[in-house]
């Protein structure tokens, strides 16, 4: 199971992938931001509040799903740090 995290400007950037998903997961002061696709990387991806919440919208593309999460974490897109595991999701 490949895991990596990187920290940047405040934010914590958690990469994983379970048995199911590769999990991109952002966390800001304590409020959270989720990028999850399936394993094999070729579907859309799922931005949700939380690597385990509810599903909020897809996109076909890391950056949209990645201005979503910066959205909901109260920061620019380039302000998300990215582990290098995590830079080949998207289509």
């Amino acid at each position: 199971m490949t895991e990596a995290s990187v920290t940047e400007s405040g934010i914590t950037a958690s990469y994983r992938e379970s048995t199911t998903e590769r999990i991109l997961e952002f966390d800001r002061e304590g409020t959270t931001a989720a990028i999850a696709q399936n394993r094999e990387g070729y579907a859309m991806l799922k931005v949700r509040p939380s690597a385990d919440g509810d599903e909020l919208e897809r996109y076909y593309g890391f950056d949209m799903a990645l201005d979503h999460a910066a959205e909901l974490l109260g920061v620019a897109p380039h302000d998300l740090p990215v582990p290098d595991p995590a830079e080949s999701m998207g289509m």
